[in-house]
């Protein structure tokens, strides 16, 4: 079993660009690439610069570390702070404020944590080949291996910052307890693994863990089918913001830009955009591809290539002939009253993708999700009040 060693892996502590990364000569400046200053969003980051270095060997690169105000404040809850405007710029204001004057050329997210409404000049300018978007199991190491959801003990306490899955297992297990738990993937699993930890299990996103190496501690994946648990919007994705008006980056990053990943995402965005709503409210989307039924069947037909051994080689079905379907599902923080939707649709664009997103909005709503999101609105601003009018205590 792995053990919590994310936490301890150098970070530079400035927000310079770091060293270049090739020492090709060009007539062509560096790339200038933000990213926040963990250790996973770095390397999510030198992920975007392996496939611009592959597209354009010739061109040097540079990682610019900043460290976002959503990182420097470990300790407040995410459903106090994520609140009002600052909620937009949580994880991402002072890397926008570099893209905007020139100091970044392009910013490293993880989708699930950008504004569905990004400052007027900025875009997102390339959407790359997502990791596995579901949600994940951890176990203590004090439970049995192979504990799941379903033999948890009743009185277990799961460990999440988030709302959405919290509110999702509190539909599918009343019985289980909640605490909120904060920190990079180092800092939960070090809080689950210690001795007199009060946390059973905890849920994290299962790209991050696959993307530090930690994939063996994930107990269980989760899932509509397993779990009962849709995942964020944009989990497991990487995005790229640009400025609108950098022609040049947009054609560079037409050559490391998934078009399959761009439409399912566009599709959820689209959604949480029309739901209003954002990181900290419980809405959960599950987006997958299914080849259309076209034709009568004519028995099977051969395969159009084979490997030297002689056995058919597997192909990917074309975007041309598949249609995207979207999972949708709103939950009260106490997960009991929700709602859910799911559809599908032949997309061809981006703007079809949205317009799928639209309407699984409009159904959601026509089903009752604008009362649960109104409740949690209102009860999100009285608990940030309340947590306001606290004392301050000094020691």
């Amino acid at each position: 079993m792995s053990s919590a060693t994310a936490s301890d892996m150098p970070v530079p502590s400035q927000s310079a660009p770091q060293a270049t990364t090739t020492l090709a000569s060009t007539n062509f400046p560096p790339i200038n690439i933000g990213t926040r200053r963990s250790t996973l969003a770095q390397i999510q980051a030198r992920e975007v610069e392996r496939a611009l270095k592959n597209a354009y060997p010739d061109r040097t690169y540079n990682i610019c570390p900043v460290l976002a105000q959503g990182d420097r404040d470990k300790v407040t809850p995410l459903l106090q702070l994520s609140q009002g405007e600052n909620a937009k710029s949580l994880w991402t204001g002072e890397l926008e404020a570099m893209l905007e004057t020139g100091e970044l050329d392009i910013i490293v997210h993880c989708l699930k944590d950008m504004p569905t409404q990004l400052p007027d000049n900025l875009e997102i300018g390339a959407i790359l080949e997502r990791e596995d978007p579901r949600d994940a199991l951890i176990i203590s190491p004090r439970l049995p291996k192979g504990t799941t959801l379903a033999t948890l003990p009743s009185d277990a306490t799961i460990g999440t910052s988030s709302i959405r899955r919290a509110a999702q297992l509190r539909k599918q297990y009343p019985e289980f307890q909640f605490a909120d738990l904060r920190g990079n993937i180092g800092t939960r699993l070090g809080k689950l693994d210690a001795e007199d930890s009060q946390f059973s299990a905890i849920i994290l996103a299962a790209a991050g863990l696959k993307r530090l190496g930690m994939e063996d501690r994930i107990s269980q994946y989760l899932s509509s089918d397993n779990g009962g648990m849709l995942y964020a919007v944009g989990q497991g994705a990487l995005a790229i913001e640009i400025r609108k008006n950098d022609e040049a980056m947009k054609q560079i990053l037409t050559n490391i830009k998934c078009e399959r990943t761009t439409w399912a995402c566009s599709a959820e965005r689209a959604l949480l955009r029309a739901l209003e709503g954002g990181c900290s409210v419980p809405i959960g989307v599950e987006t997958s591809w299914r080849k259309l039924k076209t034709g009568l069947a004519t028995g099977v037909e051969p395969a159009k290539e084979y490997g030297i051994d002689g056995k058919a080689i597997e192909e990917e079905d074309s975007l041309d002939n598949q249609e995207l379907i979207l999972k949708t599902l709103v939950v009260s923080v106490d997960g009991k009253d929700s709602v859910e939707y799911e559809t599908a649709r032949w997309i061809v664009s981006t703007e079809g993708a949205e317009s799928l997103g639209k309407e699984a909005a409009k159904a959601l709503l026509g089903k009752g999700a604008d009362k649960i999101l109104n409740k949690i609105s209102k009860e999100k601003q009285w608990a940030a009040q309340k947590q306001l009018e606290q004392p301050v205590i000094t020691t």
